[in-house]
């Protein structure tokens, strides 16, 4: 192809601004609302011979489209009808595992505010464990009767499966002997897995057997440290097995005839499900011992639904009554525990029983501290002190089940039950660890009596000042107590020698003291923390609970000013030697000032306190830390350097972000922010001062800038630096700083051979190139408004990077580089009007429509700016010097185009030419003068090229072809008329 000059047409930005305006158009929304039912109008017409002519009459109606979603509310959705068509057997099935959803979650009525059980499993698993060798009796099975079981009669059957059961009951067992826990609980475990094996293999009384061997484990307190956890482990065996016997006999009410209600009653229950519950109550009765007997039925108590509508309600006394029998008050009271939580899960109406266990378990409380007991201690070498809180767990739910939604006459009966009780401490704990903590809080001066009156042998009396304290964190006691509330157990907590028993009490009682009282009072219980906890550094074996003090109190101070002004705040976060611990403290401390601190702020304490805080988090970041924790701590640092404001005092803003970059360098994004926060210093620097002070205000404004040429080349990322040389130039040139804007502007030139072909984004390696296309054509439209230097020629920067342009490798099936030749094309095309689009100047900024690439690097930057720059269309005024420069650039530009077309005429780049072409071709309509017959050949050359090879989009053509007859209907581009002639479809056949 030829070599064909370019002329630019004359471009009138504000008639095209103009007419690209849309059409306001009045809406009358009269009855219509988006949210009312669409009425749709049918007409139908019906054609009629008559005497040879034809006519049509019409009828219309009306009707409510239907909603699809609402036909899933009558069951006619499309699941629900191929459910209907489905297989009986299925859609029972189907059908009986919904309704046992449904009843399971019908048939409780117990809130969301009741604390269940398997919250407290983990901790009890945690908590209480052993070094000790343990034991368990594992069932071996037995062999006879196995054979040919499927011919036996009825009575052989039920004859064989009584004769096994006495066959394990009489020794068909392995006791495994010296077990670490971990052992234990793998065995437990395997217990359990083989009941389901033997369960869905139909095994039923194999299933069983190992149920009552699991079961005999709680009788064993051989190891009783370790007996809570063998409860919790033993328990989830009993509830797999109580949870399979119900499933089975409620599918034995099913058929596809018939389905049990939501709430079914023993009616509803065929006889087949009635005998075969019968059959596992009587094999269950027959155990002999009495506690796998009592833990087994208490496990499918459940199942007198289907007997008796008073079945369980009969059951749970006679149960409880079966609990009196056990001598050993632990074992006991871990009974009424299960028992209470299986009558909580399937009766919790039927609060009478769980009474009756409380009072129970009151008359037998003084066997704790008896003889029998006292041996049984002596003998494992356990002391009471470790011996008393094994209770807790069980206790502590027995009055949870029992307190849940009582009356405050049944509450305030327990407690004086209590009270009345020798040695109540633990019953004590227990109270307060149950009941709500509103009923605790209105009586806390009548609590903290009884916890004086409490004999500390076994269980410590800070013990009790910390549940007190736990329940004051959630309701408020009266007004008129708390000071004194807060002087009794202080004078409890600040006397324990041991530095664990005392920050366990001192954690708590820190949120009652920061919720009810001032700083003063705050700094005197931090104070002491410290003095307790400094000696022999204590403090390094409690940071958890020190992390949890530092969360409490700023939790409650929103104010740091008034944190700050706390004179041990400070001095009890040095307490956080450990490097990890002490950057979560303070990222937990920038968490909260960023979420709570509402206006920016000077504070000289606020700023001291938290650029500590900062670089303590800054000064963790080594090689081996995480982008992601870098990104987090980057995050933190960013908040606070943004709540950080001088007013007017900018000189004092600038030397804020000085010591900040001083000492935030290894962290990437602050640098960033800080330099973003510097140019946006200069902009509001230039708007305040209006022309005042000038000299002073252009020299703050240079510091400003040189302070970002100075940080940029300290970044790593490549694109980084970039955007930042051009943003910063651009700041720059909004305040008449030119010899510093051809300064970032120059560094950003001479930063683009260096950009990889590859590059890092969030962890997976990327081409570069299209991130460089999209910074280039940001920074050719901030070229169009910059001034040529007088001292170097003609468009010296663009030339300068066209230069660079050129020797940039790329890659080899790229068309990134002519798309960028492309862009250049039309900043020249700008650069030749005799107006500019944009410019800096006293307004402010103002501009017409136009394309987002012309604009978006600029319209930040120069926003609000009062000084005025002189852009080329100023300078120049139109000179035909300058017009025939800015010509030959573009045709040199144009000839690298072309020959890159050139290139493409081979069969697997045939796609990339035809497109490369229709964009060139769409520029040239939009920027050139085809009055020009030259220019007009090529365009119609290039419209040719596009179709040649079949590999245009036929669409695309159509449309712009019609644009091209449009456009040609207006007064001035009346030539394209004759063009659109020229310009041929191709036809696919």
């Amino acid at each position: 192809m030829a070599v064909f000059p370019w002329h630019s047409r004359n471009r009138n930005y504000k008639a095209e601004f103009a007419s690209c305006r849309l059409e306001a158009v009045p809406l009358e929304f009269g009855d219509y609302h988006p949210l009312k039912p669409i009425t749709v109008t049918e007409s139908k017409t019906k054609k009629v011979n008559r005497k040879g002519s034809t006519s049509s009459t019409s009828s219309s109606s009306s009707s409510s489209v239907v909603d699809p979603l609402s036909s899933v509310l009558d069951g006619t959705d499309p699941l629900s009808m191929f459910a209907a068509t489905a297989d009986p057997a299925a859609l029972a099935a189907a059908m009986d595992s919904s309704r046992r959803k449904r009843d399971r979650d019908d048939n409780s009525v117990v809130g969301s505010d009741f604390e269940p059980w398997t919250n407290k499993r983990g901790e009890i698993l945690a908590r209480y464990t052993t070094t000790e060798k343990l034991s368990i009796n594992l069932f071996m099975g037995s062999e006879k009767g196995k054979a040919g079981t499927a011919t036996l009669a009825m009575s052989e059957k039920v004859r064989t499966r009584l004769e096994e059961l006495d066959d394990f009951e009489e020794g068909s067992q392995k006791e495994l002997l010296n077990l670490t826990q971990q052992d234990y609980v793998n065995r437990i475990e395997e217990l359990n897995q083989s009941l389901k094996d033997a369960w869905a293999s139909d095994q039923k009384v194999k299933a069983l057997k190992i149920v009552i061997q699991c079961s005999k484990l709680l009788s064993d307190t051989s190891v009783i440290q370790f007996y809570p956890s063998k409860f919790v482990l033993i328990t989830d065996i009993l509830d797999t097995f109580g949870k399979l016997v119900y499933e089975r006999i409620f599918s034995m009410c099913v058929d596809s005839r018939s389905v049990l209600p939501d709430h079914f009653s023993p009616e509803n229950a065929n006889d087949t499900a009635k005998e075969t519950c019968l059959n596992w109550f009587f094999k269950i009765a027959s155990i002999r011992e009495l506690i796998p007997r009592f833990y087994v039925e208490a496990s499918i108590l459940k199942c007198n639904k289907f007997l008796s509508k008073t079945g369980i309600s009969e059951c749970l006394p006679r149960l409880t009554c079966m609990i009196r029998g056990i001598g050993d008050p632990l074992v006991s009271v871990y009974a009424r525990a299960y028992l209470c939580r299986v009558g909580m899960e399937v009766a919790p109406h039927l609060k009478e029983t769980l009474n009756k266990n409380f009072f129970d378990f009151l008359l037998t409380f003084k066997q704790i501290h008896g003889d029998t007991v006292q041996n049984q201690l002596v003998v494992q070498g356990v002391e009471l002190p470790s011996y008393l809180p094994l209770y807790p767990p069980a206790m502590d739910w027995i009055f949870q089940c029992i307190s849940y939604h009582a009356p405050e006459a049944l509450l305030t009966e327990m407690m004086e039950r209590c009270k009345k009780l020798g040695n109540n401490a633990l019953l004590l704990n227990s109270v307060m660890s149950a009941f709500r903590a509103e009923f605790i809080a209105t009586r806390s001066m009548d609590f903290i009596g009884m916890i004086k009156e409490c004999d500390e042998s076994g269980f410590p009396k800070h013990l009790l000042f910390r549940s007190l304290g736990l329940n004051l964190a959630l309701a408020d006691p009266p007004e008129s107590d708390r000071l004194q509330i807060l002087n009794e157990a202080w004078k409890v907590i600040t006397k324990l020698k041991n530095p664990q028993d005392y920050i366990n009490c001192a954690e708590v009682w820190v949120e009652y003291t920061c919720k009810h009282f001032t700083k003063r009072e705050v700094n005197t219980v931090l104070a002491d923390v410290i003095k307790h906890m400094t000696p022999d550094r204590a403090f390094e074996d409690s940071y958890p609970q020190l992390q949890l003090i530092i969360k409490k109190v700023i939790a409650h101070f929103h104010d740091f000013s008034v944190l700050f002004s706390v004179e041990k705040f400070l001095p009890f976060l040095d307490m956080f030697q450990k490097e990890s611990v002490r950057v979560e403290v303070c990222k937990c401390i920038m968490d909260a000032f960023i979420k709570h601190q509402q206006e920016p702020t000077k504070d000289p304490v606020i700023l001291n306190a938290l650029l500590h805080v900062c670089k303590t988090m800054h000064d963790s970041v080594n090689a081996l830390t995480l982008e992601d924790e870098k990104r987090m701590l980057s995050y933190l640092i960013n908040g606070f350097i943004k709540m950080v404001s001088f007013g007017r005092d900018f000189e004092q803003q600038l030397s804020f972000y000085v010591e900040s970059r001083s000492m935030f360098c290894n962290l990437e994004p602050v640098l960033v922010q800080l330099i973003h926060s510097v140019n946006r210093l200069a902009m509001e620097t230039r708007k305040v001062m209006k022309g005042n002070h000038s000299r002073k205000t252009a020299a703050f404004v240079r510091a400003c800038v040189a302070y970002c040429f100075i940080t940029i080349p300290s970044l790593a990322g490549i694109f980084t630096r970039l955007n930042l040389y051009l943003h910063s130039g651009q700041v720059a040139l909004a305040n008449q700083c030119l010899s510093q804007a051809d300064a970032f502007f120059k560094a950003a030139i001479s930063l683009v051979p260096e950009v990889p072909k590859m590059i890092n984004i969030d962890g997976k390696m990327r081409p570069s190139e299209s991130f460089l296309l999209e910074f280039l054509c940001n920074f050719f439209s901030t070229l169009l408004i910059v001034p040529d230097h007088p001292e170097h020629g003609v468009l010296f920067l663009v030339r300068e990077l066209l230069n660079v342009i050129q020797d940039y490798t790329w890659e080899d099936n790229s068309d990134e580089k002519i798309r960028i030749y492309t862009c250049v094309l039309h900043l020249l095309s700008a650069m030749s009007q005799e107006t500019y689009l944009y410019h800096i100047d006293k307004a402010g900024y103002a501009r017409p429509h136009t394309s987002p690439h012309l604009v978006a690097g600029m319209k930040a930057a120069v926003r609000g700016s009062h000084g005025k720059v002189d852009s080329n269309d100023s300078l120049y005024g139109g000179d035909s010097k300058f017009l025939a420069e800015n010509n030959k650039l573009c045709e040199t530009v144009m000839a690298q185009i072309l020959e890159h077309l050139k290139t493409l005429a081979k069969d697997e780049a045939l796609k990339r030419q035809s497109s490369l072409g229709l964009s060139f071709f769409n520029s040239i309509l939009a920027h050139g003068d085809l009055r020009n017959n030259k220019l007009n050949q090529l365009s119609v050359n290039l419209w040719h090229l596009a179709q040649r090879h079949g590999c245009a989009d036929t669409r695309t053509m159509v449309k712009t072809l019609e644009y091209i007859k449009k456009q040609s209907k207006q007064p001035d581009m009346t030539h394209l008329t004759e063009l659109a002639l020229r310009l041929p479809l191709q036809t696919r056949t």
